[in-house]
């Protein structure tokens, strides 16, 4: 892992039996669902492979690197000029890169430092777009970002007339915490982590939905304009997913955490054509409830690992799996991460996540009518002459609109969580591969 993820104490699998009565009623529509899941692809099932024509700077997670370490990537269309579009990504300590479509970076903007040296630093985990918020200075494009150090919101305006430097921070200094009481709980770092934004076409109002880092928790904030131009926030309700599940031979089982830590969701995206959110917990599997947060969670699919029992071993700080009972999925293997969304005009596309855990990517039906069935996979394999591959994919941005002359048929953005980076492959290396997403519409079509 990452230096960066082992010093904040990334989660690992270890066993846990908490069941929180919070999540009891969740608990109990869960488990009337799993039975009801739909049928699983075969394992060893050989998926397509679809190449990166591109990829970016390889980042490194280390001091002489900036701890920059590449996570959740998002894209912006130029209206007025496809070709100059961009994408906007994490590096996590490292801050926000901004890149073009041939993937060069475009501008590089630090997180924000902790208010004291014994803080913890900023940590920018998870970036989504928000599309002609009414400000005071005018309406505008927004890259909004989790600040996991800081457990905050960080907004920026994106303006095409400065190419050299498109986004502008603009977030309300008076933003506070979205999870925290004070300092010293911001730096336990159960902080906001995954991130999706939407707007209500009915009301125009523009929300984004953060997770919490090592709790089941989801938080839905309505973004607010203020009068000198900034952005702020405010929380206006949560929902706490299960964190402990009743298998089908009766016995309760929770994944894999270290003590006390339960387990979180990372991947979100919002369908905007009916404001359903798709959440990925990331050692359970794919939920879907409305975005409001105010219906009750289906769940989806489930990982592999879903039901497997796991002993914690404090020696070598790892989980110890038992025997597999069989009640998992066959397509995603923990961690399920990196949800985006393929839009087709006629409603049609799919849902794609990113099954960490075997390198590979699964589509699933769009179309709540079709149960959001699942559609096939794929991977993003490297090329001979060209870029590698992704591996351990955290985050993935789809984007089904024509951006120019360079992708035509639209875009994918994948992160590689293990980046070939040639002489250095002694350091932590990450990056974003850029793919064609005709490419990948081709392959699922097959």
């Amino acid at each position: 892992m990452p230096a960066t993820e082992a010093r904040y104490g990334r989660k690992i699998d270890v066993a846990s039996s908490l069941l929180r009565s919070f999540a009891v009623p969740l608990l109990t529509a869960s488990l009337a669902l799993t039975a009801a899941l739909p049928a699983a692809a075969e394992d060893g099932d050989v998926l397509p492979a679809v190449p990166p024509r591109v990829e970016t700077p390889t980042l490194f997670d280390d001091d002489e690197g900036g701890n920059a370490d590449a996570d959740d990537p998002a894209i912006w269309r130029n209206a007025a000029d496809p070709d100059a579009s961009l994408v906007v990504a994490t590096a996590k300590e490292g801050g926000l890169r901004v890149y073009d479509l041939g993937a060069r970076l475009v501008q590089s903007i630090a997180a924000p430092a902790g208010p004291g040296a014994e803080d913890a630093p900023g940590r920018f985990n998870n970036v989504d777009l928000v599309h002609g918020l009414r400000l005071s200075t005018g309406r505008a494009d927004l890259a909004v970002t989790t600040d996991r150090g800081n457990d905050r919101l960080r907004v920026y305006r994106i303006d095409p007339r400065t190419p050299g430097r498109p986004l502008t921070d603009v977030t309300d200094p008076a933003a506070a915490p979205v999870f925290s009481a004070d300092q010293a709980e911001i730096n336990e770092q159960r902080t906001a982590y995954g991130l999706a934004t939407w707007t209500d076409p009915a009301t125009g109002r523009s929300y984004a939905l953060v997770s919490r880092r090592e709790r089941t928790t989801i938080a839905l904030l309505e973004l607010t304009a203020t009068a000198d131009g900034k952005v702020g926030y405010r929380k206006l309700r949560t929902l706490n997913l299960p964190s402990s599940f009743r298998l089908p031979d009766g016995t309760s089982w929770s994944p894999c955490a270290e003590p006390g830590e339960l387990p979180q969701v990372e991947g979100m995206v919002v369908d905007p054509a009916n404001g359903m959110l798709y959440a990925g917990q990331e050692d359970v599997g794919i939920w879907r409830m409305p975005a409001t947060l105010t219906g009750t969670p289906r769940l989806l699919d489930r990982v592999r690992e879903y039901g497997v029992p796991g002993t914690y071993d404090e020696a070598t700080e790892e989980c110890v799996s038992g025997d597999d009972p069989g009640y998992g999925g066959n397509r995603l293997s923990a961690d399920v991460e990196g949800l985006t969304l393929v839009q087709q005009a006629d409603g049609d596309g799919y849902l794609l996540a990113s099954s960490q855990g075997d390198d590979t990517f699964a589509a699933y039906d769009r179309e709540l009518d079709d149960a959001n069935e699942y559609e096939g996979g794929f991977r993003v394999a490297p090329v001979a002459t060209g870029p590698d591959g992704s591996e351990e994919c955290d985050g993935a941005a789809a984007l089904n609109a024509p951006l120019g002359s360079r992708y035509p048929h639209g875009l994918l953005v994948v992160q590689d969580g293990h980046d070939d980076a040639g002489d250095a492959e002694d350091r932590a290396a990450t990056n974003f591969k850029f793919v064609d997403l005709g490419d990948v519409l081709t392959a699922l079509d097959d």
